[in-house]
């Protein structure tokens, strides 16, 4: 992983590229927590080689693994950055594209890069925290 700050200030902005293998969400989550980012904005583009993307399960109260074992393109990843019990988290939703057009679209578990994921990451000063809802089996952004 590189990464290169762009905008200086209270609202930084990165970009974060990832290298060919490396997982994406735990490349994102190291670098929120190394920056100490509290309330910030992912959105990216790229590809993986084979992904995990999660459908919230109600009842379970997780995640159902929906997995991509084949190269596929990311041609939406958004989401964001939040404090949780284990300090910054990021919460990302993706939509891939697979080979014969159609797609696959969740919560994003796992994807390994290949060959790029280029991630931009907008910071703000405000500090967000998340919640465990045991109700609901999630952590939510709380606003008081």
């Amino acid at each position: 992983m590189k990464w290169q700050q762009v905008q200086d200030g209270p609202s930084a902005v990165y970009v974060v590229v990832l290298d060919q293998g490396e997982d994406a969400v735990a490349e994102l989550t190291a670098f929120a927590r190394d920056r100490s980012l509290g309330a910030s904005q992912v959105t990216a583009v790229g590809a993986f080689s084979d992904a995990v993307v999660g459908w919230f399960d109600r009842q379970a109260k997780d995640y159902r693994p929906l997995p991509v074992k084949e190269q596929c393109e990311v041609l939406s990843l958004i989401g964001d950055i939040a404090v949780a019990d284990d300090g910054p988290t990021p919460h990302l939703h993706a939509v891939l594209g697979l080979s014969d057009g159609s797609t696959r679209g969740g919560h994003l578990l796992s994807g390994r890069v290949w060959p790029t994921l280029e991630v931009v990451v907008r910071d703000s000063p405000a500090e967000l925290a998340k919640t465990h809802r045991p109700d609901i089996g999630l952590a939510l952004i709380d606003l008081g």
